[in-house]
């Protein structure tokens, strides 16, 4: 499945050899965001690195994904025609971990909607974490915009909400196997919303929850220990991104989860326009990126044709705003949204 489309990725992944080990065991990957006063082939907000895996007996695809840090979104996208239940036992899975960075300010907490991740940057040391995340459900939708991690709380109690105690047949959880919210919680200054674990982890990877972010119980463990209090938290909704590693131009396309983009193409260009001269694109690729929409970052250009002749960047990592100051901080009582 794709596994020949991988093998000169992974031909250059051994060839970095120590470095990426390095990195990849420190659980965060280093990146370095594009500069008027460095060459073009230094830069790299493309993270990570192609791996192969090889299927185990009674092994599903959520094992997998879960395995290498994925959600289920990510590891379907990429194999559509997989049944996610009983893959071949003893055949090589292509696994998709590669990301481009969201254009942000690349501080705190970013979590992109449509493909269902989060970040983690470490501005100081140039490094980033990511894990994959649930989100809100179409009638729950995660709101966009930016806020800060108010409260932290082990073993969280979930106040239900009034629109699901029909549902749960009560109005409080206490901390245990049956609290949705798992074991760690990050109050956001958002009213009611939080980042948290889960009691389900195949929820992870999929829109399901009631505004909240979900992740894996051995990922909102790390994500807790390295978050405190007054942690920028910044949602954006970007299903195209842009990024560079040495020289070349990607995209990666994520489907429209909450259907807010009404010409992709449109889109992609202007998303494009935001970070590179288009004369470095081909659009062809762009298309082709765009018509597959499999979350996988793919070269649509290269810098290297510009060097010394032109500045191909119009990079703007700034364009975030401020949190609104507005938004009230103290929630710890009020009904989470789960």
């Amino acid at each position: 499945m794709r596994l020949r489309k991988y093998r000169h990725i992974l031909f250059s992944c051994f060839a970095l050899g120590f470095v990426w080990k390095s990195v990849a065991f420190a659980g965060a990957f280093e990146y370095r965001l594009p500069d008027q006063r460095t060459a073009p082939a230094t830069w790299n907000t493309l993270v990570g690195f192609a791996q192969v895996h090889t299927v185990g007996k009674n092994e599903t695809l959520l094992d997998i994904a879960r395995l290498y840090g994925l959600g289920f979104n990510e590891i379907e996208l990429f194999h559509p025609g997989a049944d996610p239940w009983i893959p071949e036992p003893g055949s090589d899975l292509a696994v998709p971990t590669e990301w481009i960075l969201p254009l942000t300010k690349h501080q705190g907490i970013v979590i992109n909607l449509p493909e269902m991740r989060l970040y983690r940057f470490f501005p100081r040391i140039r490094a980033v974490k990511t894990y994959p995340v649930g989100i809100g459900e179409q009638a729950g939708k995660t709101p966009e915009g930016t806020c800060w991690v108010v409260d932290r709380n082990v073993d969280p109690i979930w106040f239900v909400p009034a629109s699901l105690r029909e549902k749960y047949e009560v109005s409080m959880i206490p901390p245990g196997l049956e609290n949705p919210l798992g074991k760690y919680w990050l109050g956001l200054s958002r009213k009611g919303y939080g980042i948290h674990g889960t009691n389900f982890a195949w929820c992870v990877g999929r829109a399901v929850s009631n505004g909240c972010i979900r992740l894996y119980p051995e990922h909102i463990e790390q994500l807790f220990r390295e978050t405190p209090a007054g942690t920028w938290v910044e949602i954006v909704y970007e299903p195209v991104k842009v990024g560079f590693r040495r020289g070349e131009i990607f995209v990666e396309v994520h489907p429209d989860l909450y259907g807010r983009i009404h010409r992709m193409e449109e889109y992609a260009v202007q998303r494009l326009q935001e970070s590179v001269s288009l004369r470095c694109v081909s659009m062809e690729r762009l298309r082709t990126a765009l018509e597959e929409c499999n979350g996988v970052p793919v070269a649509v250009g290269s810098l290297k044709d510009l060097e010394g002749s032109e500045n191909p960047l119009v990079w703007n990592s700034g364009r975030a705003c401020s949190p609104d100051k507005s938004i009230n901080g103290n929630h710890q009582k009020e009904e989470e949204k789960g």
